[in-house]
């Protein structure tokens, strides 16, 4: 007698053998839609392999990378989709599918300062099948993100003439309000969402033009590009005022990066620079507040740099760029600046050199071994941090060194782990700064991480359309990342900040509107702080 069959492996039904129906078609059916959500997975499968480890002719560069890994995610939740349907289809039949956990099942809690809306399910009728009454002992509660699309809308303002009818002293109506653009369409809040869209979430002008006249609104990204450019010069006094609070800073992260400015008259672009600066002390609990400040300028030599800086005095975390090395110097006007440069510039020699180079590899295992105590010291005071790194790290540290200085001469001059080594030693006390000062990270990674958002921008827009269209961008991106390291909705804090400043006489005092000091009842603040907080590297 042959032997009952052992139990069908788990499938994306998630049925019990003895839960499958009984009726051949609807089996056959079953069947039918696994097979095809096989085929489909196997096919995605087969794309990410292609992508992720195929011959490097086959390869994608990583930004692209990342868009292709989106689409095939957007398959995965199509394979999902009919996995469900299937499931739904058992249901129908009979069968007793588990419970399965939700697909988005990551999502977490949603925002307490969404408003929610409740919606009530009652049974189709409240009479037991014994003749009484049901009474409730409970309740299911299910939260789902919904959506409200954007919607514009015309505000009236309207100011009543009153005049009196016992004289005729005249007519008396109240003021009008001022505004950012006089006499034209748009609110202040019209123009901080052209701003935040624009240079927080990237979106040409030209595309929001689009976005307009689906609705049936004929604007212009002329007139688009008009009310930017008055709301940037309503704000530049608060950008100017963040440079100089950078300045008094004792610590400045700085870096660079090229942007493309269009040539008046010429048609071609040149290549410019946008300069970062960043202030974040919360990776040693330090008391000022965190900031970024970008600035345009056309190039990255060493008089660009000395008129970023200006006569700045304190710590200076940079990469080993030439133009940072008049600071510093016993003769300058920068004499008080200690540099002290980036371990992942120097990590990155190390990894341009190939992992299956030996000496590479030993390099890049040390230099883990460093970084592993800073993750640990992370967040610390300063006190701390360097207790810590004066007992653990620098014993590390000098290991490293003389391990370059007796590896370096034995190896071929000229490779890239030669190279490596070369750029290290050369610079080796820069690089030794943060183990003398708590307050010193050990690498420049938060000014390459305020550089993001400008290579996002850079993709989307191409270039700039005139040098000062990259200075009024520099302008706008300092208040929007500023407001992002300070956990502030940037939407919030322009639109709030436009329709206060445009009352305010150019001498009046602006230190409240500050993104740092931006105080409003209705701002919502965002998880932003915590992930900056915990991305910190």
């Amino acid at each position: 007698m042959a032997a009952h069959p052992e139990p069908p492996a788990a499938t994306g039904l998630e049925t019990g053998y003895d839960e499958l129906p009984d009726d051949v078609e609807q089996l056959k059916a079953m069947v039918l839609a696994e097979r095809a959500r096989a085929t489909r997975l196997e096919h995605i499968l087969k794309l990410i392999n292609r992508a992720a480890f195929g011959k490097r002719s086959e390869k994608l560069p990583a930004d692209q990378l990342a868009l292709a890994l989106e689409d095939q995610t957007v398959a995965l939740g199509e394979a999902q989709g009919l996995r469900d349907k299937t499931g739904e289809e058992a249901e129908r039949y009979g069968a007793r599918p588990r419970r399965r956990r939700p697909a988005d099942a990551e999502r977490g809690s949603l925002p307490a300062h969404l408003p929610r809306v409740e919606v009530m399910i009652e049974p189709d009728s409240l009479e037991c099948a014994c003749g009484g009454v049901l009474h409730k002992i409970g309740e299911d509660r299910s939260e789902r993100l919904d959506i409200i699309p954007a919607q514009h809308r015309v505000l009236v303002t309207i100011r009543p003439r009153y005049a009196c009818r016992c004289c005729s002293d005249g007519v008396t109506q109240a003021l009008a309000p001022a505004h950012v653009v006089p006499g034209g369409l748009p609110t202040e809040a019209l123009i901080a969402d052209v701003l935040i869209n624009k240079y927080c979430d990237h979106l040409p002008l030209y595309r929001q033009e689009k976005i307009f006249a689906r609705q049936g609104i004929a604007i212009s990204r002329a007139t688009l590009a008009n009310w930017a450019g008055r709301g940037i010069a309503a704000l530049m006094p608060i950008a100017n005022r963040m440079r100089a609070d950078a300045l008094t800073r004792s610590r400045l992260f700085v870096d660079e990066t090229t942007v493309k400015v269009l040539a008046p008259g010429t048609g071609k672009t040149r290549t410019g620079y946008m300069w970062v600066i960043v202030c974040d002390d919360r990776a040693h609990g330090g008391a000022d507040p965190p900031l970024a400040l970008y600035t345009y300028m056309p190039g990255r030599g060493k008089m660009w740099a000395k008129q970023l800086l200006g006569s700045y005095q304190g710590i200076l975390q940079v990469d080993a760029w030439q133009a940072y090395d008049q600071f510093g110097k016993d003769d300058g006007a920068n004499a008080g600046v200690e540099k002290s440069y980036c371990w992942a510039h120097l990590r990155r020699g190390f990894i341009d050199a190939g992992s299956d180079a030996p000496l590479a590899h030993d390099a890049l295992q040390r230099i883990a071994e460093i970084y592993g105590i800073e993750k640990e010291i992370r967040g610390r005071s300063a006190e701390e941090r360097l207790a810590a790194r004066r007992e653990r790290t620098r014993p590390l540290v000098d290991k490293l060194h003389d391990w370059f200085m007796a590896t370096a001469p034995r190896i071929m001059a000229g490779s890239a782990t030669s190279d490596a080594m070369k750029y290290a030693l050369k610079r080796w006390a820069g690089f030794t700064r943060f183990l003398d000062d708590g307050r010193i990270e050990i690498d420049n990674n938060a000014a390459e991480r305020a550089i993001r958002p400008v290579t996002l921008q850079r993709k989307n827009a191409l270039f700039a359309g005139h040098q000062l269209g990259a200075e009024n961008w520099a302008a706008i991106a300092s208040l929007v990342e500023t407001c992002k390291m300070l956990g502030v909705e940037p939407y919030a804090y322009l639109s709030n900040v436009l329709a206060r400043i445009i009352e305010r006489a150019d001498t009046d005092p602006i230190d409240d509107l500050l993104p740092y000091n931006w105080v409003d009842k209705n701002a919502r603040q965002t998880a932003l702080e915590e992930s900056n907080l915990a991305s910190v590297a």
